[in-house]
């Protein structure tokens, strides 16, 4: 475990467990979902990396590059692929101080992803909160698919209203596969703030993001969750839990069987390429401006 301490912020990261945070509290009180000590799975963690795709791969099937892959499903979320492979794998400690750490993860190419890349998250904790850069750079010698994305689990109190801005939203058929892009409020629209109690399941990615979503407590103190520059993010938001999850992400889910023409926000790397999504996490207090500067 590493465990980091800036003003009246602490975090745990587990580099074993997938790359994940484990805890982030501000004054001892949790931002994220607090993760169970004898966790040994990154769904239980507080955050984990989406890399190299985000969501779901319909079947764990498509074509890239006039070529056919099956990767296969992931165990527990059949018949699909989820959330890459850096989730599901250890990660190595470069460097870490009282602050900061650098986890990296080199993946030579298998089965569950046929490219090779090198990945790396920089957490940097200060008095304003934790800056999570996640980077991929393709190693294949060859161009790849790529895609990234952060699942935070922040955590919500039984009056927390949710507020996000974001015109449009993907319907989803019963397997959670996006069938057409609809209004937010054709799936569920968080512009007003509504209470997360009085909102229906929702699992949906969508588009047009500003970037920047609020959590407010009965209290007044608000959760900030700001991704610069990424348009989509994808809500998790399940009945009677502690917790509610806002994603940024690069790319729409099953953006790799996207139909021709779309942009569905998959990138595309050649050999020695990086692509880079970051995600800070903060607080507001009540009358405060709720704008994140960078840390």
């Amino acid at each position: 475990m590493i465990r980091l301490g800036a003003g009246d912020w602490r975090a745990v990261l587990a580099p074993a467990l997938g790359g994940a945070v484990m805890a982030l509290a501000w004054r001892d009180r949790p931002i994220l979902r607090p993760t169970p000590p004898d966790a040994d799975d990154p769904l239980q963690a507080a955050c984990f990396p989406l890399v190299p795709y985000a969501n779901r791969i319909d079947r764990g099937r498509f074509a890239f590059d006039g070529e056919a892959h099956d990767i296969g499903a992931t165990p527990g979320f059949e018949p699909h692929a989820l959330h890459g492979v850096g989730w599901r794998t250890a990660w190595n400690t470069a460097a870490s101080d009282k602050t900061s750490a650098r986890l990296t993860l080199d993946h030579p190419g298998s089965t569950a992803w046929p490219w090779g890349f090198h990945a790396e998250q920089a957490f940097n904790l200060s008095h304003e909160g934790l800056r999570i850069d996640l980077t991929m750079t393709n190693t294949a010698g060859r161009a790849a698919p790529a895609g990234l994305g952060l699942h935070p689990y922040l955590h919500r109190g039984p009056g927390d209203r949710l507020a996000l801005a974001a015109p449009h939203a993907w319907a989803a058929d019963a397997t959670l596969i996006p069938s057409r892009l609809v209004p937010a409020s054709a799936v569920y629209d968080w512009r007003a703030a509504p209470r997360l109690a009085q909102a229906p399941f929702v699992d949906n990615a969508y588009e047009g993001w500003d970037g920047s979503a609020r959590l407010i407590g009965e209290d007044g103190v608000t959760a900030l969750v700001a991704a610069p520059g990424v348009s989509r993010v994808h809500v998790y938001a399940p009945l009677d839990a502690d917790f509610v999850c806002v994603e940024p992400v690069t790319h729409r889910p099953d953006a790799l069987n996207a139909p021709a023409g779309e942009d569905a926000g998959l990138a595309v790397l050649r050999p020695g390429e990086t692509l880079t999504l970051s995600m800070t996490l903060g607080v507001q207090m009540p009358g405060a401006s709720g704008k994140l500067s960078d840390l």
